[in-house]
């Protein structure tokens, strides 16, 4: 087949009509004026929505008869929101309508790559169209424009500050401190080591106040999983064994892979499975990743027991719970 095309017929392609703002002065001098104004008013809305949210109490409310009572905060940060994106496009629309040029250019089919005359050609046609935008000769529409442009860009990092203060260290750290009861999940009852069995599960929380209201997130991390095993049957280093009660251990339930919940225990195999990615733990062997994606073993928490005999917390974990993210590194 022939890359050559038919010529377009130049007697279809409808002549161009010049504007009034091409041959009047007067016209392109409204045209910028009324450009620049639809920029400023831009420039208000941004104003607006960042008073509103700064200065406006968010309890204070406004009659309007429309529309009832409206949370004047939120009014104004929708109508200046609404004001800044609207002014600053009918503005653009306005600007390529009235200013910059509007003749009919036809370019016509090439070869995959364009000659090294065609790319000179683009090139010196990209800059003539960047000059015919004249932002160097109309000194309003560009302050104006660079105005609108700034105040706009403010109100998204402003409005950064709803999504809350940065958790630092939070997301680490969970409520199992040192003398810590563990309570059972559903229940909250406390734990005596001989309430276990051998080939026992159980979930746990560690006790902390108003235990009704507890947040999300602390039972999002908190979780433990509970297992007794016959102590001849752990493969541990002397410093994991030491963090075991009697048989008892106990590992945090967040998946070190992506976070879901290690749910599913198998007695035979000792094996603890995640069922999101198959993540594969060894009890005996401090759960240790013997398949699946998981990068790093199960934290395992230290537990004894107090002065009634209920199982504690005997130190918080000494890694942070959870799924492995760059910084940390697998074990």
């Amino acid at each position: 087949m022939s890359n050559e095309l038919t010529p377009i017929d130049d007697s279809v392609v409808p002549q161009h009509a010049p504007r009034a703002t091409d041959v009047n002065p007067v016209s392109e001098k409204r045209a910028e004026q009324q450009i620049a104004i639809l920029f400023g008013l831009s420039g208000v809305g941004s104003v607006l929505l960042i008073y509103s949210y700064i200065f406006v109490a968010d309890n204070v409310f406004i009659f309007i008869p429309i529309m009832g009572n409206q949370n004047a905060q939120q009014l104004g940060i929708g109508i200046g929101m609404a004001m800044s994106l609207f002014f600053i496009g009918i503005a653009a629309i306005h600007w390529a309508k009235t200013l910059m040029p509007d003749k009919e250019i036809v370019n016509h089919r090439h070869e995959f790559r364009s000659s090294d005359e065609d790319r000179e050609e683009l090139i010196k046609t990209v800059k003539e169209g960047v000059a015919g935008v004249q932002l160097g000769r109309r000194k309003l529409i560009k302050r104006s424009l660079g105005a609108a442009v700034g105040l706009f860009a403010l109100p998204p990092v402003l409005l950064l500050r709803d999504l809350g203060p940065l958790p630092g260290k939070k997301l680490e750290m969970t409520n199992w401190k040192a003398g810590t009861r563990l309570l059972t999940d559903p229940g909250n009852r406390p734990i005596l080591a001989s309430d276990l069995e051998v080939g026992s599960v159980v979930q746990v929380l560690p006790a902390v106040e108003d235990l009704e209201h507890r947040p999300l997130s602390d039972i999002a991390k908190d979780p433990v999983l509970l297992i007794r095993l016959r102590p001849e049957e752990f493969q541990l280093t002397p410093e994991k064994l030491a963090m075991t009660h009697e048989g008892i251990i106990a590992f945090s339930k967040i998946c070190s892979h992506m976070g879901c919940a290690v749910a599913l225990y198998e007695q035979t195999t000792k094996h603890l499975l995640c069922p999101c990615h198959q993540s594969t733990f060894d009890v005996t062997r401090a759960a240790k990743v013997i398949f699946g994606p998981a990068a790093r073993p199960l934290p395992q928490l230290d537990i004894t027991v107090d002065a009634q005999g209920y199982l504690v917390a005997r130190a918080p974990f000494n890694e942070a719970v959870g799924p492995s993210f760059w910084e940390r590194n697998s074990q």
